[in-house]
């Protein structure tokens, strides 16, 4: 017997499995890499929506979570994953500069937006009116965080890589019993993979996939993210990944010619030096319809449990969340109103 069955190793999974650690809960993990959104997620980690200058939902008390907590890991783990880069928006016209100044004497948005302008020196990006810069932003290398994450779990057996199969699963008012394993709850922290889960399908997990490319551009030398039509995020040896699209039609995995077209256009449109496409990503994120989180326990089967509906925030909500779930599970704390399950009616 442990005391939880975790579904899923994306950043929801691994977060949960990081709480329960801390509060020396057993667990065993199961996971397939079916879902990839968080393997090739740009992985920043920015409290502001750029598009509209607004502050993203709860975001001061998501960042005060979540910096310390995967640096917790990184220690551990011994692997760097966190990466401190400014995050820079390029303005398109004099209005834009005027709105950013205006949203930056805003109160909750002061800590985070930069009341000065910023010129651009970068004589390879086309950015006459300058940028406005956010602050306390970084980047979490999430792919190696998947990897190092699960091959500690494997080395302590503690995770199946396997596809979890519902034919297998028996619930029982007392615990739950997965093939051999007994547990006292299961989480599903599956991504988009919970469209096909018979117990949770029934919540409004959308899914809108989001494509990215990484350049090679030797002459750039950008240490910045810049956000524009596109984002561009330095890695390392002149390799930048630009993204990202959202097609909320197509819910496969596969790369596509369109989304390869639609951001080399929109890249075009300001960078101007030379370079090299090496690669194409494409994965379905877990979106829902009010963009909230779907998180809570089943309204039918109490030792049944959502962690999911992150979409492209989940650098930022995955601790958060995951800490809210345990408090709920184990303390039998309220979740907040705008993240439970329970918003949405059940039907089976």
């Amino acid at each position: 017997m442990v005391d939880y069955i975790v579904v899923g190793m994306g950043l929801a999974g691994i977060s949960f499995c990081e709480v329960l650690k801390k509060n020396k809960r057993s667990f065993i993990a199961i996971s397939d890499d079916s879902q990839v959104s968080s393997v090739v997620a740009g992985g920043l980690y920015n409290p502001v929506i750029l598009k509209r200058f607004s502050l993203a939902w709860n975001a001061k008390e998501q960042m005060e979570s979540a910096i310390p907590f995967y640096k917790e890991i990184e220690e551990r783990l011994k692997r760097r994953l966190l990466y401190k880069i400014p995050v820079l928006r390029r303005f398109t016209s004099i209005e834009e500069q005027n709105l950013w100044f205006e949203a930056a004497d805003k109160p909750n948005l002061k800590p985070f937006l930069s009341p000065d302008l910023k010129f651009n020196t970068n004589e390879h990006i086309e950015a006459p009116f300058g940028y406005g810069e956010v602050l306390g932003t970084g980047r979490l290398d999430t792919a190696v965080l998947v990897e190092a994450y699960a091959a500690n779990l494997r080395e302590k057996k503690l995770l199946l890589s396997e596809t979890f199969n519902f034919n297998e699963l028996r619930v029982f008012d007392s615990h739950i019993e997965y093939k051999s394993i007994s547990a006292k709850q299961i989480v599903f922290a599956t991504g988009f993979g919970l469209r096909e889960n018979p117990y949770f399908n029934y919540l409004p997990l959308n899914g809108t996939k989001g494509e990215l490319l990484t350049i090679k551009a030797p002459l750039l030398k950008e240490p910045n993210v810049i956000k524009s039509s596109v984002f561009i995020i330095p890695k390392e040896k002149d390799l930048y990944r630009v993204g990202a699209t959202y097609n909320r039609e197509d819910k496969t995995n596969l790369a596509t010619d369109g989304a390869r077209e639609e951001l080399l256009k929109k890249l075009d449109s300001f960078l101007k030096c030379p370079y090299e496409v090496v690669d194409q990503v494409a994965g379905v994120r877990p979106t829902v319809k009010d963009r909230k989180p779907l998180i809570g326990r089943h309204p039918r089967y109490p030792r049944l449990y959502s962690l999911n509906g992150f979409g492209s925030r989940g650098v930022m909500l995955a601790p958060t969340a995951a800490q809210q779930l345990f408090d709920l599970v184990e303390n039998n704390k309220s979740l907040n109103k705008e993240i439970d399950i329970s918003r949405f009616p059940y039907s089976n």
